[in-house]
C-alpha cells in the first residue's frame, strides 16, 4: 500500500467554484496528499484519486456501479495493484433523514456502517440550519465499534471534512476511509448547489 495511505489524520478541502468536484487531502503535515477530480460528461460517477495535482500518478479509482440508483454503490479499486478495496453503498430510505453508508469488503459483504451523527441534528441541517451546522460522521466496524471520525469544519466558503483514524489506526482500510471522504464531500457539494 502506497505511505500516502499511512497517516491517522488528514484534511479534506473541496474546491467551490470548479466545473467538476475536486478535492485536495492534506496529510497531518499540510502537505498535499492527495488530489481528486470527479470525470466530466459521465452518466456513473467516476472519480480518480491521484498522489498530485499534475494526475501522473493515480492511486484509487472510485465508480459508481449504475446510472442512477437510490441506494448506490460505488467500488473502490487500487490503481497500483489493481485490486479492488471494497465498496461503500448509500441506504437509500435511511440516508433521506440521516445519511448512513455501509462498507463493503471485496466480496461485497458488510463489514460496517458510515453514519452521521443523530438524527436531530440531521433534520436541523436538511430544514433549518443547513451549512452552519457542519455534519459529523462516526465509522463502526464489526461490534459496533468506533474506528473512525469524520468531521466538517464549519467553513462558509469552502467544504472542509477533518478525517480521524486515531480511534483504532488499522480498524479501517484508510484507503476505504478517503475514498468515504471523497464521495462526502463531492455528494455533499451536488446537495448544496
Amino acid at each position: 500500500m502506497d505511505p500516502l495511505f499511512s497517516h491517522n489524520r488528514y484534511l479534506l478541502k473541496r474546491q467551490v467554484l470548479a466545473l467538476t468536484g475536486k478535492v485536495r487531502v492534506y496529510t497531518p503535515t499540510g502537505q498535499l496528499g492527495l488530489y481528486s477530480e470527479q470525470k466530466m460528461f459521465k452518466l456513473r460517477e467516476d472519480i480518480r484519486v491521484y498522489a498530485d495535482e499534475n494526475k501522473q500518478r493515480e492511486l484509487l479509482w472510485i465508480q459508481a456501479r449504475q446510472i442512477i440508483d437510490f441506494s448506490a454503490a460505488y467500488d473502490v479499486v487500487d490503481q497500483t495493484s489493481g485490486m479492488k478495496v471494497g465498496a461503500l453503498r448509500r441506504k437509500g430510505w435511511s440516508s433521506i433523514m440521516r445519511d448512513t453508508w455501509e462498507i463493503l469488503n471485496p466480496l461485497d459483504q458488510v463489514i460496517g456502517i458510515v453514519q452521521e451523527d443523530s438524527a436531530g441534528r440531521a433534520f436541523l441541517r436538511r430544514f433549518l440550519l443547513g451549512s452552519l451546522l457542519p455534519q459529523r460522521y462516526e465509522v463502526q466496524m464489526a461490534e459496533r465499534q468506533a474506528v473512525a471520525r469524520f468531521e466538517q469544519r464549519l467553513n462558509l466558503f469552502r467544504y472542509e471534512l477533518e478525517i480521524d483514524f486515531a480511534l483504532d489506526p488499522t480498524g479501517l482500510d484508510h484507503r476505504i476511509g478517503l475514498a468515504m471522504g471523497i464521495l462526502l464531500a463531492i455528494i455533499e457539494g451536488k446537495q448544496q448547489s
